[in-house]
């Protein structure tokens, strides 16, 4: 049985056709860059999710640092998992059935077992202030070339932020290419804008875990985490 998840901002919570899918998993441990990896295990286990327009893919995160312990760098490192980790997919809603069929099934991703437990619901919010940990555009890789095409990219979906801030690179590699990503925080949005937004994401690579915004209270907290 689907429910909603419970939580300080759902107050903040709208209705509507998109929502993240937030998947219990049991997981000890993935590679810090286990973004197509995780595509592949989906897409093998939801055949669909692939073709989806609307469809996208968390990466999955632990903690940034706790007790002493920081997030390892590498791309090969292994990012340790506690029983809090989450699979989230932002799906329509007339896909969650389908989802549901991952409930009980071990996925392997990158070589390491992820069992799928328990779904909740998480609706989109109405918290003005986004962020994304990473977002591909067609731009060079310096800093100002990312915020031009990002702004063009906002500007032709009529969103127009009153602060916008890019932050670290991060690679994701796929047998292709290696995509270089950066993140990038929102604030300043009106309701109307965030919605949207989140809806429909910024940039390229939705199922690599690109350009998808989730809601943050805090700017400072989000500076923070763009250093």
């Amino acid at each position: 049985m689907l429910q909603e998840t419970d939580s300080a901002a759902a107050e903040q919570a709208v209705p509507g056709d998109i929502v993240d899918a937030v998947f219990a998993i049991v997981c000890r441990c993935l590679p810090v860059d286990h973004a197509y990896a995780l595509q592949q295990a989906i897409q093998e286990a939801l055949p669909w999710f692939a073709q989806e327009p609307h469809a996208g893919l968390h990466t999955v995160h632990g903690a940034a640092s706790a007790s002493g312990w920081m997030r390892p760098e590498g791309a090969d490192a292994l990012l340790q998992l506690s029983h809090r980790a989450k699979l989230v997919l932002r799906l329509p809603r007339h896909r969650l059935d389908d989802a549901a069929a991952l409930l009980g099934r071990t996925l392997h991703v990158a070589g390491r077992p992820l069992r799928v437990d328990r779904i909740t619901l998480r609706p989109l919010s109405r918290i003005t202030t986004l962020f994304s940990r990473c977002v591909v555009l067609a731009a060079e890789g310096d800093e100002p070339a990312f915020v031009a095409a990002a702004a063009g990219e906002l500007d032709a979906l009529g969103i127009q932020p009153g602060e916008m801030l890019c932050g670290r690179m991060t690679s994701i590699a796929t047998p292709g290419c290696t995509l270089q990503t950066r993140s990038l925080m929102l604030a300043g949005l009106t309701v109307e804008q965030s919605l949207l937004l989140q809806k429909t994401g910024l940039g390229a690579e939705r199922k690599l875990g690109c350009g998808l915004f989730i809601p943050h209270k805090a700017i400072g907290d989000l500076r923070a985490r763009l250093d």
